[in-house]
């Protein structure tokens, strides 16, 4: 074993402190090899000697730019276009019909919002977008809003750029994939790239959803925070989900992945369909959130 990938049980307890207080994110002890891999690179290119020497420099006040290349190093972003297909289904089955429904009622403005929360490099709210405006055009009158998260600005430095391989495409229905994606040729062959009409309506910004707050304004008809809750411990679920539900519509959903439970933990959420929820409440006007019913809101802060 060299000096850099060198980890004594008490300084990787010093690091599993460091990496909870700030992202909530638990490494279990299994996990020691995994955090000296992921950073290795990183020694590398600072020139330290080892985990004792990074660990000083991350700790140092000034150093919160290095603590988040820390957090993008040791996360594991994985996701899909249209991932978990059910919940794409669900919503145009039982939700855009409803809200269809309250627009020309006049008792819905024609305006909505998305969070995608835990975005990872965008698949999921470019996914969210392509579904909006087939549904929702703008031309038609509508104003759509879907925001992209996450902790790593690697991740959403990709996101933001909207380049993916053709491999991908594979995840994306035909008709949305020649809709909304352009196919990359000469230097960009084998890429695709979301289209203008997406980079119009899905904006990215960095968010620790284990914060105290969120730099985020008004309420969202609907939150998507899927395979993110899994990373963290009961005590930081906790916590993730009532700062989410802060930004909930009254009348809005939470879409978590089919892997993840809510019970226990957010008591005021009522179940409406497998891992969709909504806020519990004996107002008549929560029935409409079986079918989705929400209100709009304000701009946010990115």
């Amino acid at each position: 074993m060299n000096d850099r990938s060198r980890l004594t049980p008490s300084l990787f307890g010093e690091y599993q402190r460091l990496i909870y207080n700030d992202a909530g994110i638990w490494l279990a002890s299994h996990k020691q090899a995994l955090l000296t891999g992921r950073l290795a690179r990183r020694l590398r290119l600072l020139g330290l000697g080892n985990m004792q020497e990074y660990y000083d420099l991350v700790t140092q006040p000034d150093q919160q730019h290095e603590r988040a290349v820390m957090i993008d190093c040791i996360t594991t972003n994985e996701t899909h276009f249209f991932r978990e297909p059910r919940h794409f289904d669900y919503l145009e089955r039982q939700v855009f019909p409803k809200w269809q429904q309250e627009a020309t009622a006049g008792i819905r403005p024609p305006h909505l919002r998305i969070w995608s929360a835990g975005c990872s490099t965008g698949e999921e709210p470019y996914s969210l977008a392509m579904l909006l405006l087939k549904h929702f055009p703008e031309g038609k009158g509508w104003g759509l809003e879907v925001l992209g998260t996450d902790i790593s600005t690697r991740v959403l430095e990709k996101a933001r750029v909207g380049i993916y391989s053709m491999e991908k495409s594979k995840e994306i229905p035909t008709d949305h994939l020649h809709a909304y994606m352009l196919k990359g040729s000469g230097d960009h062959k084998g890429m695709m790239k979301v289209s203008p009409e997406l980079h119009r309506v899905v904006r990215f910004a960095r968010l620790n959803l284990h914060a105290d707050s969120y730099p985020v304004f008004g309420s969202f008809d609907l939150i998507f925070c899927r395979n993110v809750l899994i990373y963290f411990d009961q005590e930081s679920k906790t916590k993730v989900i009532a700062g989410i539900l802060r930004h909930l519509s009254p009348s809005g959903l939470l879409f978590v992945g089919h892997s993840e439970h809510l019970g226990g933990i957010a008591p005021n959420l009522k179940t409406v369909a497998p891992t969709i929820h909504a806020l519990a409440s004996s107002n008549p006007v929560h029935e409409q959130v079986r079918a989705g019913g929400a209100t709009a809101g304000s701009s946010f802060q990115s």
